[in-house]
């Protein structure tokens, strides 16, 4: 008896030890997916250095009257010209299906003077730390997902991920002004005072989706047929997808922009929200 009971005890011991190197692990600040995400960006931000310039509304005159509306209506006129967007948002309700619902903490980053997009994904399953990233570099798109720091879940690449991860760049290109004038390879097309379809064509891949203003010329949703949604079995189906924009706030310099962020799937049956999210942040540089 004497000798199970400091068996169990030596495996107690073991276990408690275990536990506390986890709990040390997973507390420090190392972490595979933010060094990733942190060394793109510094890569990004180096090439994105450019001329200190000010938007002025001759640089717009060649875009829809809509376009036009939207950057005079929301404070761009008279502002430098951004070579990259920061964006950070809090507690977002996230999901990965209707059943599986998550909250997170979601950053990324945009650049203007070509398609690139960042975004780091900060959340946990049962108490264990998941990371990911969520990329467009070069023409690539991807998607990655590791728990506890070691443990790659996943890491989507591919054409179909190039696809849908360019079409989440062109549906937020507004948000960055300077995109659309450093870019040739975006395009919109007037359909009528509050609607434009804008295109883009990068490494070989093109997307299009429809920008839809309310009376203020705020964005209020950009709607695509052209993301794909990559099921769990690997299926494609192109699925109509929209981002859309539910409330605006001032942020520095006066400039007017989206607070409140929801990202839908409209599938034939019924619409899937799996991001609901405010941004806590919004930084130009």
């Amino acid at each position: 008896m004497k000798g199970s009971k400091n068996f169990f005890m030596i495996i107690f011991g073991i276990l408690l030890t275990i536990v506390g190197i986890l709990i040390i692990y997973f507390n420090i600040s190392y972490s595979p997916i933010r060094n990733n995400f942190e060394n793109d960006y510094k890569l990004l931000s180096e090439r994105s250095a450019g001329k200190k310039e000010y938007f002025k509304s001759e640089d717009f005159e060649n875009f829809p009257l809509p376009i036009q509306k939207y950057i005079v209506n929301n404070g761009f006129l008279g502002k430098e010209k951004m070579d990259y967007a920061y964006m950070e948002y809090s507690d977002v309700d996230f999901a990965q299906s209707p059943e599986k619902r998550i909250k997170i903490n979601y950053r990324q980053y945009n650049f203007a003077n070509k398609a690139n997009r960042i975004a780091m994904i900060k959340s946990s399953i049962f108490g264990i730390p998941f990371e990911g990233y969520d990329y467009y570099i070069n023409g690539q798109g991807g998607m990655k997902g590791m728990l506890a720091k070691m443990v790659t879940l996943f890491h989507e690449k591919g054409k179909e991920m190039d696809k849908g991860a360019l079409c989440t760049y062109l549906s937020e290109c507004l948000f960055i002004p300077s995109s659309i004038i450093y870019n040739d390879k975006i395009s919109f097309e007037e359909i009528d005072p509050y609607n434009v379809r804008a295109s883009i064509d990068d490494n070989g891949t093109s997307v299009s989706g429809i920008f839809s203003f309310n009376e203020d010329y705020e964005i209020t949703r950009f709607y695509t047929e052209d993301r794909p949604a990559v099921k769990d079995d690997g299926n494609i189906d192109y699925i109509p997808w929209s981002a859309n924009i539910l409330s605006y706030k001032k942020y520095k310099d006066g400039i007017n922009m989206a607070s409140h962020v929801q990202i839908i799937w409209h599938y034939p049956k019924e619409d899937f929200l799996y991001f609901d999210g405010h941004v806590d942040k919004l930084i130009y540089k």
